[in-house]
């Protein structure tokens, strides 16, 4: 046998051996082929959602704090005091700012999404009332102007 035959058949022996050890290592049966896969799959698959779910925590919370500054800003028109004398502004900012202390650590996407709506609707009630009344008290104001 020559040194070039010794050779191929060195490579050949390694090269047989390898692809055994690379099947002695892989999985021994279809159940085993499955898990491996399902595992990395499902692996994936919770990174993604994971992701999602910051993505949509971070929206959310961008959400919120939109909503936050939108309260302050209408709130700014309350400037009337109410029955104890404190002004309307301060008692709204002050619920506000307890309604989102209580829901800050709130994760059910569900429940964040209704609060949000919710805050988003008594914002534009409240606002809505105000112009109401401002147009009422606009209305009175001119009625008691031509009856003089």
């Amino acid at each position: 046998m020559t040194a070039l035959n010794r050779l191929r058949l060195t490579q050949s022996l390694r090269h047989h051996h390898l692809r055994r050890q690379l099947l002695h290592n892989g999985p021994d049966t279809v159940e085993e082929l499955l898990d491996r896969h399902l595992v990395e799959k499902d692996k994936k698959d919770s990174e993604e959602n994971e992701l999602l779910t910051r993505q949509r925590l971070t929206s959310t919370r961008r959400e919120a704090l939109g909503l936050y500054r939108d309260i302050i800003r209408a709130t700014r028109f309350f400037m009337w005091p109410d029955s104890r004398g404190v002004l309307w502004r301060d008692v709204l900012r002050e619920n506000a700012r307890k309604e989102f202390e209580d829901a800050r650590f709130e994760k059910d996407p569900e429940i964040v999404t209704r609060l949000l709506i919710g805050g988003r609707d008594a914002v534009q009630s409240a606002l809505d009332k105000l112009v109401e009344k401002q147009k009422q008290q606009i209305e009175k104001e001119r009625n008691e102007l031509n009856r003089r």
